[in-house]
């Protein structure tokens, strides 16, 4: 099974929690013994795992670029969902309402980052992404997202628009955001099976993926920007469906 990286504090941590199994190696920076460290240490010793002090060149060459804190690990790709029919069958299997979130195109490692995180916070079960014009999982995304990446599964699809027409079969809601839309996000019935749609950095949503989106909404912008960043928009909007669907 392939290994991958993973950098920093959040993301080593919370791999440790969810699947302390999967992780082979960890590294820490032998310079360090702060007491952020030697709580970090104690935590993955707890769970039963060596951890081991290098110079910071071997975290910066297992790392290769991405910002570690003086914390790296060697994992397991976890074997999470990876095709949409086979995430709704386990929802519907366990009686549990679909909630998705579709990003189109989304090639900023730190925004995928960042909408994983939102996604994992809110209790989306998925993010799907379509397998081109779109950054992959690597070791920024996995340390910006702080464990989301470990536990909400990230489905890359070839035609994302069959995609969408595929959950629409399967009753799934499908709702973008548009600033040209006439009703905003609070308006939506988010306790229905859905999933919120969203566009890439500055070019926001392809055509098709617009017009096979069964309701367009916007999110009120009261001030002088114009929109917000894919990653910010993705938590208000996932907020509103968390919000929904904890009122009785």
């Amino acid at each position: 099974m392939p290994q991958q990286v993973l950098a920093g504090f959040h993301a080593v941590i919370a791999r440790v929690r969810y699947s302390a199994a999967s992780v082979r190696e960890v590294y820490v920076d032998q310079t360090r013994r702060d007491k952020r460290m030697l709580a970090f240490i104690e935590q993955v010793e707890q769970a039963g795992l060596k951890v081991m002090a290098v110079p910071v060149e071997r975290l910066e060459g297992l790392a290769k670029g991405t910002r570690h804190q003086g914390v790296v690990a060697l994992a397991l790709e976890q074997e999470l969902a990876v095709d949409v029919n086979e995430l709704l069958d386990d929802l519907e299997e366990a009686g549990q309402v679909p909630f998705l979130l579709i990003l189109d195109g989304v090639t900023d490692p730190h925004n995928l980052g960042a909408c994983l995180r939102s996604a994992n916070a809110a209790g989306a079960h998925a993010v799907i992404a379509p397998r081109d014009r779109a950054v992959g999982l690597n070791a920024t995304v996995s340390r910006v997202a702080s464990g989301g990446a470990e536990s909400t599964p990230y489905i890359t699809v070839t035609n994302l628009a069959r995609t969408m027409r595929l959950l629409r079969e399967r009753d799934v809601w499908l709702v973008g955001t548009s600033d040209q839309a006439t009703h905003t996000f609070h308006q939506v019935d988010a306790r229905r099976p859905m999933a919120w749609v969203m566009g890439a950095e500055g070019e926001g949503m392809r055509r098709l993926t617009r017009e096979t989106c069964d309701e367009l909404v916007s999110i009120p912008m009261m001030g002088a920007v114009e929109s917000l960043n894919v990653s910010v928009a993705s938590a208000v909007c996932l907020y509103e469906t968390l919000r929904q669907r904890s009122q009785p």
